[in-house]
């Protein structure tokens, strides 16, 4: 008799379906913390980047405009939109920043408590910048 190599698909070695230990509760906790802060750093990151863009677009689009001979030269509301959105990014990482570390020190004196505020607010504020950014494109729509 031979060892066993797979379990189901032909080249899958026979480890590969096993389920993979999961950590002891206080480091699972730990672990799901540094998690949840790589995802609200990815999403800052990704609203930073994002709001960049937007800046940037209205600058080219300012300087395609001049060159064609026309004579606007402001930005229009596009570079205060992608400042603030860049400024809401770096709001999210530090607000990221501080309750990892709340939360952090909770685990360790066993006392955690979910996060409902700054849930709420930073939902809010992401839904007030949605419909800002809606608002825009119409107004901007309009004038083309």
């Amino acid at each position: 008799m031979g060892t066993r190599t797979h379990t189901g698909a032909i080249g899958t070695p026979y480890w590969y379906n096993r389920a993979m230990p999961e950590p002891n509760g206080k480091a699972g906790d730990h672990l799901a913390n540094e998690r949840t802060f790589l995802a609200w750093v990815r999403t800052s990151i990704s609203i930073i980047v994002f709001g960049f863009v937007v800046a940037k677009f209205g600058i080219t689009l300012r300087e395609f405009l001049r060159l064609q001979g026309h004579v606007r030269q402001e930005s229009g509301l596009s570079l205060g939109m992608g400042i603030a959105f860049m400024a809401m990014g770096v709001f999210m990482a530090v607000v990221a920043l501080i309750r990892y570390r709340i939360t952090e020190r909770r685990l360790e004196a066993g006392e955690f408590k979910p996060a409902k505020t700054v849930v709420v607010f930073l939902g809010v504020v992401t839904a007030l910048f949605g419909v800002i950014l809606a608002a825009y494109l119409l107004l901007t729509a309009s004038r083309i």
